[in-house]
């Protein structure tokens, strides 16, 4: 099969989301209570969560169901196309087969209403009536308004303030579907006063944004319930119906990726593309590199430390084992803001530690090279968040060239990037910088970690 587009019916939409927890090749780390530093307890997460979305997280099933509202919902955008980039394997004049799962057909142009619709009707089947979230670039707060306007939920989101200025259409998304949004650090919570005290300039991150969104959930008395856009293996195994339904297109095209490729902020569009590979290589033995891209200037996985560390900035959030670069870390203000968070997916991480899954940094301006030539070749304008997979994509393409090797490429092109085009036009007219971020930060970081026993 040689077709440029490969597609599924709606016959075909996974009926269960994949589990990693099931197949993981090494024992899960205790998540810890950020006060007693003890294992948490039930009581504590349900303060954030229903129970419902807290037993996903804890489950040790292969399979967990997908409910039929949310798969009728999931329909009116999946499942998503599988392309073949014969333009861009000509222009790189690579041997290479160069395959995109697309997920910026959904109705907000990302993967992340995936998770977005399950949280919102687990939340509405376990009686919640508001919710508070975070957002980084707006994916994750536009997803969630939708999926809050679809079952009936009030919606509060805390927006990284520097992407709430430079995505203003995104926040308008998010206003339209019904949701309140805050520019954070705000003055409507403790610590959002208490940072603006310290700097009053301060350009958010996304962990001071989801301490704020923690805050007004944990002291709203049980009228509110928190929504998390990444990081938590219940919202990486909702998004695994991305990988399952790229197994079988897979499939259909003749063809098993020699390498899958994502780019990792949090690490849920990675491991809902990727998870369901490593399915089939930990149950099947069908070997695949897997590898996870990031920014040089946010290198949680490359050089941050893989232990026990705070979820967001103000301590509130659990403790988990996870790759970080220090809670206390504020990110510069790159356009890849759906990727500037101070941790790992603990599960991700345990991954990379392990062996299982590669982890690279790239730098911005090679990364928007990558997003431009893919653009010119393929017609797609991606977002800035993915465009760092095109990157790696390319690299390896062009790696096949120089070998005269031919290997199956396949990546997760996650959004669009319709509403990023500050970036693309800094990047145009040559104001686009690259940005490591300095091992003295990162060191200086590290001396602010919770002192944990099972460290």
């Amino acid at each position: 099969m040689d077709d440029t587009k490969i597609l599924l019916s709606e016959k075909d939409l996974p009926k269960a989301w994949y589990n990693i927890n099931a197949d993981m090749p090494v024992p899960p780390q205790p998540v810890l209570h950020p006060g007693t530093m003890e294992p948490v307890t039930p009581d504590f997460l349900a303060v954030l969560f229903p129970m419902n979305l807290i037993l996903q997280e804890v489950s040790t099933d292969r399979w967990i169901e997908i409910p039929e509202p949310v798969r009728d919902i999931y329909k009116l955008w999946r499942p998503t196309p599988m392309h073949r980039a014969h333009r861009l394997e000509k222009a790189l004049d690579t041997p290479a087969h160069i395959y995109y799962k697309y997920e910026g057909v959904s109705p907000v142009g990302s993967h992340k209403p995936n998770t977005a619709v399950a949280q919102a009707f687990f939340n509405k089947e376990a009686g919640t009536k508001a919710l508070t979230t975070e957002t980084g670039a707006g994916q994750w707060g536009s997803a969630l308004a939708m999926a809050c306007n679809f079952f009936g939920l009030d919606l509060e989101v805390y927006m990284v303030k520097v992407s709430y200025f430079q995505k203003p259409y995104r926040r308008i998304i998010m206003e339209n579907f019904g949701a309140q949004v805050y520019a954070s650090p705000t003055d409507r919570t403790q610590y959002g006063r208490s940072v603006l005290a310290q700097d009053p300039d301060s350009p958010g991150s996304l962990g001071i944004a989801i301490s704020e969104a923690v805050e007004v959930a944990a002291t709203s008395g049980g009228a509110k319930k928190y929504s998390l856009g990444s990081v938590l293996g219940h919202v990486l195994m909702h998004q695994t119906v991305v990988g399952l339904e790229s197994l079988q297109q897979m499939e259909l095209a003749g063809e098993y990726p020699d390498m899958v490729i994502g780019c990792a902020g949090g690490g849920s569009n990675f491991a809902g593309f990727a998870y369901p590979f490593l399915w089939k290589k930990f149950t099947e033995g069908k070997n695949v590199r897997v590898i996870a891209v990031e920014p040089a200037s946010c290198p949680s996985m490359t050089k941050g430390k893989y232990t026990f560390d705070y979820g967001d900035t103000a301590a509130m959030a659990p403790i988990v084992k996870m790759y970080t670069l220090g809670h206390t870390f504020v990110p510069p203000g790159i356009h890849a803001g759906g990727l500037r968070y101070h941790g790992m997916s603990p599960s991700v991480s345990a991954l990379v530690d392990h062996g299982d899954i590669e982890a690279r940094a790239v730098p911005q301006v090679a990364t928007f090279d990558a997003a431009v030539q893919f653009s010119r070749a393929e017609g797609i304008i991606p977002a800035p968040e993915s465009a760092h997979a095109i990157r790696v994509a390319i690299d390896e393409a062009l790696n096949c060239k120089e070998r005269g090797e031919k290997k199956v490429i396949c990546f997760n092109l996650s959004g669009h990037g319709h509403f990023d085009m500050t970036a693309y036009e800094s990047y145009l007219h040559g104001k686009l910088e690259d940005y490591a971020y300095p091992q003295a930060a990162i060191e200086e970081a590290m001396t602010h970690l919770p002192q944990v026993a099972f460290a």
